[in-house]
């Protein structure tokens, strides 16, 4: 059979999309060990995991972008779910860091937009998964600050004060959350989480990943894995099975 024959026979494959949306800490999830990576092995079968991180941005500019990601038409339907996980930029300290800070309450807002515009290109709210920035280990960040020539231009606390604030905004909202930052402070020495300080190791990575997924698993676990095991093709008449 022609391949254009064969595909005017068969359904177009419609492959679902995990999208993930945030800074640097997803934007290196797909690096080696990464979570990003994890979602992407577990889910091959049945949906693209996405990765839309951008290194360095904060929630005044993701709010700015997420329309030119996401638009509304028919090729977003396939959205089966969105993290969205900033936090970590815009909790930098004012003084210290004025390009990428946002002031508390303008952050929970810019959090609010981004949720309420995903409604109303129709990914409701039992899609959407935000996530709080880690908490910050202040003496590993501060050793990466100086080797830049910058002094310690965040703290935990202040983190702390921004994961508060998404975890007020999912429940206002109505979506799910991920409190990272105190997830993973139950575990005394959180420092082995990161990498610097600020950005994931892998054992990080690797916490997040199994966290994520346990939030992410019944959302999806009705999704059917797509296209058949090859040991159910037909190998006699495999348009039978695959068209």
């Amino acid at each position: 059979m022609a391949l254009a024959e064969a595909g005017a026979r068969g359904r177009l494959l419609h492959w679902p999309r995990v999208l993930l949306f945030g800074d640097s800490i997803t934007e290196y999830s797909f690096q080696e060990n990464g979570w990003g990576a994890y979602l992407a092995e577990r889910l091959v079968r049945k949906c693209d995991v996405v990765n839309r991180g951008i290194s360095g941005y904060n929630t005044r500019w993701a709010k700015l972008i997420l329309p030119r990601l996401i638009t509304g038409s028919s090729s977003d339907d396939s959205i089966v779910a969105v993290t969205i996980f900033f936090g970590a930029n815009d909790s930098a300290l004012k003084d210290l860091n004025p390009k990428q800070h946002v002031p508390l309450e303008e952050y929970a807002a810019n959090l609010k937009n981004m949720i309420q515009y995903l409604k109303s290109v129709g990914i409701t709210a039992d899609r959407i998964i935000l996530i709080t920035p880690p908490p910050l280990h202040e003496s590993a960040w501060e050793k990466a600050c100086l080797a830049k020539g910058d002094k310690l231009n965040r703290c935990n606390a202040t983190t702390g004060e921004y994961a508060q604030a998404c975890v007020q905004v999912a429940r206002e909202c109505g979506t799910d959350v991920l409190d990272l930052w105190t997830l993973m402070q139950k575990n005394q020495d959180f420092s082995s989480y990161l990498s610097d300080g600020l950005h994931l190791s892998t054992k990080g990575n690797s916490f997040l990943a199994a966290q994520l997924w346990s939030h992410l698993e019944n959302k999806l676990s009705a999704l059917p894995s797509l296209l058949p095991y090859w040991r159910e093709v037909d190998h006699t008449n495999p348009e039978a099975s695959l068209l």
